[in-house]
Order: structure tokens, then C-alpha cells, then sequence
């Protein structure tokens, strides 16, 4: 029994991974292994759950129902194994986060190492994605998104600084070549390096001043996925490529340095920062709630 709980605990986390190396990756064993349990799944049930390639994976119908009963059912099977550390001196397991690359980036650093310190039976396992996710189906804990982008029924704390902005800025160097925008349309006519949700969308830049808002839609010869490279929007941006509209925080350390140049400044929308969310309606995994506990006697 215990072997076959093991292996259908293997095909749910290949499935949410996209994959064996991923999971493997995420789960610290080895592909080669996830694959043979799977194959001792599919012999035992007679039915095959995975169609797999040396380049892809996806799910039969079979699978796909098993995944869809599965899921939910091991998550419920970890909530009542949780339920023994209310025995223990200090919580222990593990916390699955799923955040933006810029909380990624900006936030957790502040917080997750003193966090880990406190509570040192704790492994956290964050997964960077900008898009839209359910927490729940993608076997995430928590999430962290901002306002506009929360997922409904969920209780949500903020985390991180209360208020944030956007921040327009590219080197002195092509400033000094292409001029200094001294309103949000000349955009149009200098060359904007782009960030793309992971979804395919690709949102404007917005602007406010004086309770005017206005979105423009540059184009650039750079558009990247953020989550994935957003180093190299900015590094772009230094090496004098064009120009960029990220989080203040994100470049805050250019700009000091003076790599980067801020223009627009008295444009730059402020907004509330990012929260955590999870599902209320749940039992509260015990390092989700350590966690939670945690960031509410934080000082942003």
C-alpha cells in the first residue's frame, strides 16, 4: 500500500511539474526513478496515464480523470499527517509558495531567511510564475499576487512594503542619443523593452499624475517574459538598448549606482503592495501557518 501511495504521490507531482526532469528537480530525486514508478502505476491500473516523449509529456484521459481525483485527495492526506505537529516542540514540513518574479526578487529575500531561522525543520519550495495560478489545483500552500490578480474566496495579509511604484528608466548614454521623455506618448517614439506574462499577454505601461491615468503601448526590440529573464530587460537597459518600466524596488540599486536613469518621475503610479493568499476554507498546514503568523508580526 505504501509503495503504490508512493507512486500515485509521483504522478501528481510529475503532472504539476510539466515533467520528469522538473520534478524531479523540485522533489530531489531522480528522474530515472520517477519514471520507473510511474510505469509500475500504469502496469498495475492497465491503463496508460502519460503520453511521453524524450521532448514531451501530456496526459491521456485517463489520466487526466485520475489527476483530477488524485490531486485534491493527497492534499487532503498531508493536512491529516499535519495534524501530529501540533505534538512537536516547533512546526516542521514543508511550505509551498507560489509568487511573481518581483516578490521573488524584492520580497522574500527579507523575509524567508529569518523565517528559516526561527523555524529551522521548514523547507520552503517557492515557484516563480507572473501569470494567473489557483493555488490549490497547481499544489501550492500560499500564494503571493497583487490585488487585481487575487483569486476569490481567500483570505489575504499583505506582505512586503504597503505601497509600490513603477519606475520608467534607461541609461544616461541613450538618453544623451535618443532625449529624455518629458511625457508618457513620446514613448511611442523611443525603443521600449517589454515584459510578457507567461499567458501571452503583454501589458501597457500605465501612468498617473494629478488623478490623470494614461496606458501606452511602446513598441522595442526586446520583449522577454520577466519570470523567467528578467535580468535581462535591465541588463538591456544598462548596456544602453532602451528603455524599461519595472518595479522601483527592482531598480532602485541601478539608479543609485547611476547604471540606470529614472525620467517620468512624476508620473509613476503608486499602487498597495503584494499580498499572501490562502484558501480559508481549508485546514491550515502547520508551516503555512507558522508562516502566516510570521509575516503578520512583521513591520514593512
Amino acid at each position: 500500500m505504501a509503495t503504490e501511495l508512493d507512486d500515485l504521490a509521483t504522478f501528481v507531482e510529475v503532472v504539476r511539474a510539466g515533467g520528469f526532469r522538473d520534478a524531479a528537480r523540485i522533489s530531489g530525486t531522480s528522474a530515472s526513478g520517477m519514471s520507473d514508478a510511474l510505469r509500475r502505476l500504469e502496469a498495475r491500473l492497465g491503463v496508460r496515464l502519460l503520453h511521453r516523449t524524450t521532448r514531451s509529456m501530456a496526459l491521456t484521459e485517463a489520466g487526466a480523470r485520475l489527476f483530477e481525483r488524485l490531486s485534491p485527495a493527497l492534499s487532503e492526506i498531508r493536512d491529516a499527517l499535519d495534524v501530529v505537529n501540533i505534538f512537536r516542540d516547533r512546526p516542521a514540513g514543508t511550505l509551498r509558495l507560489n509568487v511573481p518574479a518581483n516578490v521573488a526578487r524584492t520580497v522574500l529575500p527579507s523575509i524567508l531567511p529569518s523565517f528559516l531561522r526561527v523555524y529551522p525543520d521548514i523547507r520552503v519550495e517557492v515557484t516563480v510564475e507572473d501569470g494567473f495560478v489557483d493555488i490549490l489545483k497547481s499544489g501550492a500552500d500560499a500564494g503571493i499576487r497583487y490585488e487585481e490578480r487575487l483569486e476569490q474566496d481567500m483570505i489575504a495579509i499583505p506582505i512586503g512594503p504597503a505601497t509600490q511604484r513603477l519606475v520608467t528608466a534607461g541609461s544616461s548614454a541613450y538618453f544623451d542619443h535618443h532625449g529624455r521623455p518629458s511625457h508618457p506618448q513620446q514613448l511611442l517614439g523611443h525603443n521600449c523593452l517589454r515584459g510578457r506574462f507567461s499567458g501571452g499577454a503583454m501589458p501597457g505601461w500605465e501612468f498617473e499624475r494629478e488623478g490623470e491615468i494614461l496606458v501606452v503601448d511602446p513598441t522595442g526590440p526586446l520583449v522577454v517574459q520577466p519570470g523567467l529573464a528578467g535580468e535581462l530587460l535591465i541588463d538591456s537597459a544598462v548596456a544602453g538598448l532602451g528603455i524599461v518600466h519595472l518595479f522601483e524596488d527592482w531598480l532602485k540599486p541601478y539608479i543609485a549606482s547611476g547604471a540606470l536613469e529614472s525620467v517620468l518621475d512624476d508620473w509613476c503610479q503608486t499602487f498597495s503592495g503584494p499580498r499572501l493568499y490562502y484558501s480559508g476554507r481549508r485546514y491550515l498546514p502547520a508551516p503555512l501557518r507558522a508562516f502566516v503568523d510570521f509575516v503578520r508580526l512583521q513591520r514593512w
